[in-house]
């Protein structure tokens, strides 16, 4: 990515986590997001920071542009949120049709190690005003045929014991093999694959709690 002087593409861009640093260290950072409360916080975050690249709505599946990008990008595994499988083919080739000729995918995914229906671990976060907040996240199906899991996250804000807020979301995530992923992403066209672990190049995974990550080339 340091090297890349051309313009690079972010989908699931969210509050801008990935996108600011890449854009502060120089990058050409486009990036888009099914939600647009999410993309009015990113815009918030970068303008804030001096900062104006392009945002829009839209989805992996289908958004489309006259712009070509040298990479894109799809960080901690974002792409696992399209749990039908013929949604997630429609935007690997999506993303290929969108990179330029030698462009460059980048994307992570990691498997799922907790397939326990009615498991509901809790975390907690506690805000600057002396404010709770807990996520509890329950799997409630598990589909090992179509390998999805739907997962109810319940998020509650707390003040002083009192319960003030409360949210459910639904929440599915699919899960890849590592060599299927990398077979699916040959069948679009991507060639010259290299899959990385932690993050550290070239180093095949040895653990199901790494974080997977895939390079692929265009060639067109």
């Amino acid at each position: 990515m340091a090297s890349c002087e051309g313009n690079v593409l972010e989908p699931g861009v969210g509050t801008g986590r990935i996108l600011i640093p890449l854009l502060e260290k120089g990058l050409k950072v486009d990036g888009f997001d099914v939600s647009e409360e999410m993309l009015k916080i990113c815009r918030n975050n970068c303008e804030s920071r001096g900062l104006h690249p392009k945002l829009f709505e839209g989805k992996m599946d289908s958004f489309s542009l006259d712009t070509e990008y040298e990479a894109i990008i799809v960080p901690t595994g974002t792409f696992l949120l399209l749990h039908k499988r013929e949604d997630s083919l429609s935007a690997l080739k999506n993303f290929y049709n969108h990179l330029s000729d030698g462009g460059k995918l980048i994307l992570d995914v990691f498997l799922q190690t907790d397939l326990t229906v009615g498991n509901a671990p809790t975390r907690t976060w506690e805000s600057q005003n002396d404010e709770i907040i807990t996520l509890e996240s329950k799997v409630v199906e598990v589909d090992f045929i179509n390998q999805y899991t739907i997962s109810h996250n319940r998020y509650e804000k707390w003040n002083n014991g009192q319960l003030t807020q409360s949210e459910l979301e639904t929440f599915p995530l699919r899960w890849y093999g590592v060599e299927e992923f990398k077979m699916i992403l040959e069948q679009v066209g991507f060639e010259d694959i290299i899959i990385s672990a932690d993050y550290k190049h070239g180093e095949y995974p040895t653990d199901s709690t790494q974080t997977i990550t895939s390079e692929a080339i265009a060639n067109k």
